[in-house]
């Protein structure tokens, strides 16, 4: 019991971590972005675990869910971890695990395209939003 109501407080948590998100315009298309993102993410020595290819998603299951909206042209989600970082922000918190893997996603819509993260908590959790920030800052050439 202690395990589910210790998972249920965590699921209801993250939504409210979720709902602000750090953005940054990228002046180019869409694959251009995401080749950058990517060349940032793996310019630092991380390994990509793993690219969601959300906007394809969401467009090819819209009809099955009764939808007629177009959210994205396209979007993708590059997931990947830090062993420097993660071990940091866990070894302040082992809870800090709810926030992995670390995320950097790429959108366009209708033309405007844009690279983001996900905003963190203060504390420890800053220094993945500064890992975050400089690989997205990197990507779209500040």
């Amino acid at each position: 019991m202690r395990h589910f109501l210790a998972a249920a407080a965590i699921a209801i948590a993250l939504p409210a971590a979720a709902e602000e998100a750090v953005l940054y315009e990228f002046d180019g298309d869409f694959e251009d972005a995401t080749f950058a993102v990517e060349s940032a993410i793996v310019g630092q020595g991380l390994v990509i675990d793993y690219v969601s290819h959300t906007g394809d998603m969401l467009n090819r299951t819209a009809a099955d869910v009764g939808s007629e909206t177009k959210l994205f042209d396209a979007a993708d989600i590059f997931l990947f971890c830090s062993a420097k970082v993660s071990r940091a922000v866990m070894e302040a918190d082992p809870m800090n695990i709810v926030h992995c893997p670390y995320n950097i996603f790429v959108t366009d819509m209708d033309g405007k395209v844009q690279v983001g993260h996900r905003a963190y908590p203060d504390g420890a959790m800053q220094q993945v939003q500064e890992l975050l920030a400089g690989i997205a800052q990197e990507a779209v050439g500040n």
